[in-house]
């Protein structure tokens, strides 16, 4: 014959093996999830100042809570979902900047076959405002003869603003005032 099992409220009654196996499996995906998210981070900072990956956070923002074992288990995934991603992002990246330097390299060899092209720093992932163009030497003498060569900017121009600065106000001297 069988017994009923009686109806137990959550946590209450639980056997001890229960809970310790639970404690288990949540240190366990703590601890994944602190791996995912220094990952996460890496991959942020490695492509900082260009175009960094997504970084956000799995939290709400309605103050500190603990989150439940299925919780934990989401947002695991969520952070596994999103390393691939960045990873994914990262390796296409870097593969399109090497295509840039490659391309550089090939209209210095070469500037007649590249007419026209340029690639600038942030094409090659990197900070600043230098460009590679190639351009004809004498302008359209050059264009009409094939005399090609490739220009390197100098870097970012001069922070000047534009048009003339305007004038400050005229500041009367601070002397004796003639009394009427």
């Amino acid at each position: 014959m069988q017994t009923a099992i009686p109806h137990r409220q959550p946590g209450i009654g639980v056997p001890e093996r229960t809970r310790t196996d639970e404690r288990a499996a949540r240190r366990s995906l703590r601890v994944q999830v602190e791996r995912l998210e220094s990952e996460l981070a890496g991959l942020f900072t490695s492509a900082w100042p260009g175009r960094p990956t997504e970084v956000r956070t799995g939290t709400t923002g309605a103050g500190p809570s603990l989150l439940s074992l299925e919780q934990l288990e989401l947002l695991r995934d969520d952070l596994v979902r999103r390393v691939a991603d960045g990873r994914r992002e990262s390796a296409e990246r870097s593969q399109v900047e090497q295509q840039h330097r490659i391309r550089i390299e090939a209209m210095l060899l070469e500037p007649e076959r590249h007419r026209w092209v340029r690639v600038t720093n942030a094409d090659i992932g990197e900070p600043g405002c230098k460009q590679w163009h190639v351009r004809p030497r004498l302008g359209l003498l050059g264009r009409l003869m094939g005399w090609w060569r490739v220009r390197i900017s100098s870097g970012c121009p001069l922070a000047e603003g534009r048009g003339p600065r305007p004038r400050p106000a005229q500041i009367k001297p601070a002397g004796r005032t003639r009394a009427a």
